[in-house]
């Protein structure tokens, strides 16, 4: 286990973490203290505990949203797909069609040419 310190709202804090985690924790710890420093500049000294529920709770609030746009993208995607997989189910039909059309169109090609090379005889 690797530990690294953090800093919120001018404390440190040892933490725990994986090997090879130690950047990224330091980042959401970053992230997290200017949750904490935004609050604090709004509202004053208003105590510790309540500025990091305060702080967490906007945390919160902006994964819910980010799910629900996940959540809205993904129902999106499956859309796309179905659309794209009708597009490409009607084409196939489309292309059965068009190569009965030129197969019977050849064969009457060929009808005429054999018609006009027997009149030529």
């Amino acid at each position: 286990m690797a530990q690294v310190t953090v800093s919120i709202d001018g404390k440190q804090y040892r933490m725990a973490c994986d090997e090879g985690q130690e950047e990224h924790l330091i980042d959401l710890a970053e992230r997290f203290d200017r949750y904490v420093a935004h609050l604090k500049d709004s509202f004053g000294e208003i105590g510790d505990q309540r500025l990091t529920v305060m702080a967490g709770i906007m945390v919160m609030d902006e994964l819910s949203e980010l799910q629900k746009r996940v959540k809205g993208m993904e129902s999106e995607v499956l859309t796309l797909r179905k659309t794209r997989d009708d597009a490409l189910a009607k084409a196939g039909k489309s292309d059965g069609v068009l190569t009965d059309a030129l197969g019977a169109l050849a064969q009457r090609m060929e009808g005429l040419a054999t018609t006009l090379a027997v009149k030529k005889a």
